[in-house]
């Protein structure tokens, strides 16, 4: 059999660059790095930045960049109440937000810290009459996302002359560079913007009303360049400034400058942004064009690739797009030290924080394309936060590490009236260690994440109750399924969770054994003894305690996480028949418009190992409203709040893996989880799904 030929990796990737005609406030277009991302309008930079306040703002945001209000009333996750809930005779304390929106403490531990947006970058278009320019005076515009070499270009026309602009960011340096190109630059009608606001945890994440509760100072350094320094309350970092072209440099307000250009038709400056006082000289445009040049070829030529090239399905083009912009997406929004927040770093949703259930979703596909080093990035991440782990789990009356939700850098778990009670969350170290350990099977490895993954699991042992009289191991109450309607004071034994709780004993046995330890009794006795998930009318419930999951309707509603038990995972102890079932009812009768964006490709896990490929596509591509995918790529939920939705991305990258790659214990055979017919499946350097 001849050799198929090899992917042409830059045609495949680039006929899927994102083309904007006009200013649509619903697919801004985004550079960055994994440590730091820029979005932008139509204009390349964040000139028209205040209509995408109401639709995805316009960040300029980082994973280093966080910002605390001032706390006079000293409040302290380690001093707020929790309260107790009743576990098998005992108290165990939750920090539970009751009633929501009602505790000042719980209000202001929620929103800090809260992700910074580190300054706005925009054009000053200035018409004949001297007024400023407005949207609608911009014409002609042509906007194209370069994704082979992670560069946007931006065409328009204002009053008549024609206006081009450049934008890229550095590959490993938190900063944009720009070049301006137009006649306005001559006449004196185009200048640089920079503007700083002060923190806000909302979604626009900026307030531009407190200006004598900041405070921004500049320093010039040379002819062609200076240092703003930030201080709000008892945060800072710096802003090192760059210009290749004689400018007039202006403060126009407290937390305003200017850049004009005095010659010439063009301009080319570069902007970086830095925790620490920066301690040299700040790279030009062209070093940051070509190092984001050869930075994006890199990625797009080394990593996994998948074209259906020849497929008849009509799906086939929109499924190929999403996959390659879901890569660009992922790549520059989820691929940082911290795990991701679930807008990532475009702009603040829950104040930026990010939700640890959700990490999985955002970067383990990382893996299955063979880039495992962008997922590596955020694990040493749950080792720093460890210590805290380890308190709160002291703290309930637990042995090893409680890993929390809706959390910060430092790991203090978010108060909460559904956060405290999840527990899917807890077995992730332990999947991404085996990850890691997949692609880098050594000591180092095992040495490297053996606390996180031993703590992990004495924890998810630990919470397991013994039943002297059943002889089993309970999960919950109190417990927060995966899918959150049901009611966590009495909920106990949830399918999914139960089939997770082994996958993740067992796996950190093999760890124990990889690094010559013997077995942990314990563990070996919650996995032999744990509670099976339940069945009734040939289909798995929700949890044990869910009797009602398949007659009331508020049970169809929010993630079918059931189905998460073979598909997401390998479903060790589920019966195929029994979850075939369970998929087709899901398929017939949940509220798809009440879902979350993950919850596709999550279904299309399952049908992939059940064989049923058709309903995979299906499941992939459904028309409903939390299954929209921009211009841009950003995956939508169709809320004010949640007007992208990274892990929706992350998921889909997941599933077409799995599908085409296969999985452990699946079909030797090429893209095991596509249907046979009308699909035609190319694939290049992809691993198994666990």
């Amino acid at each position: 059999m001849a050799t198929p030929a090899a992917i042409d990796r830059q045609a495949l990737v680039s006929r899927h660059n994102p083309v904007l005609k006009s200013m649509d406030l619903e697919s801004p277009l985004s550079v960055g790095n994994g440590e730091f991302a820029f979005t932008v309008d139509a204009t390349g930079l964040q000139t028209f930045a205040e209509p995408y306040d109401q639709t995805i703002p316009l960040g300029t945001m980082s994973q280093w960049g966080w910002h605390k209000f001032p706390n006079p009333s000293n409040f302290s996750p380690d001093t707020f109440k929790y309260t107790d809930y009743e576990s098998h005779g005992r108290k165990v304390p939750y920090n539970d937000q009751m009633p929501r929106g009602e505790n000042p403490e719980a209000e202001w531990l929620r929103a800090n810290p809260h992700r910074l947006h580190l300054g706005r970058v925009g054009l000053r278009l200035t018409k004949g009459d001297g007024t400023a320019a407005a949207i609608s005076d911009l014409s002609n515009i042509t906007q194209t996302l370069d994704l082979f070499s992670g560069v946007i270009r931006s065409q328009f026309t204002f009053d008549g002359q024609v206006v081009n602009v450049t934008t890229v960011c550095h590959p490993k340096q938190d900063a944009i560079a720009v070049r301006v190109e137009s006649p306005l630059v001559t006449a004196g009608r185009l200048a640089i913007d920079i503007k700083f606001p002060y923190g806000a945890g909302d979604k626009a994440s900026t307030d531009w009303t407190k200006p004598d509760q900041h405070k921004t100072e500049w320093t010039s350094t040379a002819d062609n360049s200076g240092t703003f320094k930030r201080t709000l309350d008892f945060d800072r970092y710096f802003g090192s400034l760059v210009w290749s072209t004689p400018v007039k440099f202006e403060t126009i307000a407290s937390h305003e400058f200017r850049l004009t250009p005095t010659q010439g038709n063009q301009i080319e400056f570069t902007l970086e942004f830095t925790q620490k006082e920066p301690a040299g000289q700040t790279i030009d445009y062209l070093i940051t064009l070509s190092a984001s040049v050869s930075r994006w070829k890199k990625f797009w030529t080394t990593g996994g690739a998948i074209d259906f090239t020849g497929s008849t399905d009509p799906r086939a083009t929109e499924l190929e797009r999403r996959v390659i912009l879901s890569q660009y997406l992922t790549a520059i929004q989820c691929a940082g030290s911290l795990p991701p927040a679930e807008t990532a770093l475009t702009f603040n949703s829950w104040f930026g924080k990010f939700h640890l259930e959700m990490h999985w979703w955002h970067s383990a596909h990382f893996a299955q394309w063979n880039r495992i080093e962008l997922l590596e990035r955020s694990l040493d991440y749950y080792g720093r936060i460890l210590p805290s782990a380890q308190k709160l789990a002291k703290k309930q009356g637990y042995t090893g590490a409680r890993w929390p939700k809706m959390t910060d850098p430092m790991g203090a778990d978010s108060p909460s009236p559904v956060g405290p009670f999840l527990v899917w969350q807890q077995p992730h170290p332990i999947y991404y260690a085996e990850l890691s350990y997949r692609a880098h099977p050594n000591k180092a490895t095992l040495d490297k994440h053996a606390q996180v993954v031993s703590e992990t699991a004495e924890f998810m042992a630990s919470l397991a109750w013994w039943d002297e009289k059943a002889q089993r191991y309970v999960l919950g109450p109190p417990l927060h399924l995966a899918q959150e309607t049901y009611p966590k004071a009495v909920t106990i034994n949830a399918t999914y969770e139960l089939t997770y709780w082994i996958w993740g004993l067992e796996t950190a046995q093999a760890w124990r054994e990889r690094a010559g330890q013997p077995r942990n009794e314990k563990w070996d006795h919650v996995i032999a003894h744990l509670s099976k998930p339940t069945v009734q009318d040939g289909q798995y419930l929700a949890a044990e305690s869910a009797t009602d999951t398949y007659t009331n309707p508020k049970f169809k509603t929010d993630h079918p996480a059931v189905l998460m038990a073979l598909g997401w995972l390998p479903g060790k102890g589920i019966d195929r028949e029994v979850m075939r079932g369970t998929l087709h009812w899901v398929m017939t009768n949940w509220t798809w418009d009440d879902t979350w964006g993950w919850d596709f490709p999550m279904v299309a896990m399952t049908a992939a190992r059940l064989g049923e490929g058709d309903v995979a596509i299906d499941a992939l591509l459904m028309k409903a409203p939390k299954n929209i995918y921009r211009v841009n790529g950003h995956n939508s939920q169709s809320t004010d709040r949640l007007p992208i939705y990274l892990p929706g991305n992350g998921g889909i990258l997941s599933a077409v893996a799995m599908m085409a790659a296969g999985w452990d214990g699946g079909p030797e055979e090429n893209a095991p989880g596509f249907p046979k017919e009308k699909w035609t499946v190319r694939h290049e350097n992809l691993r198994k799904m666990i």
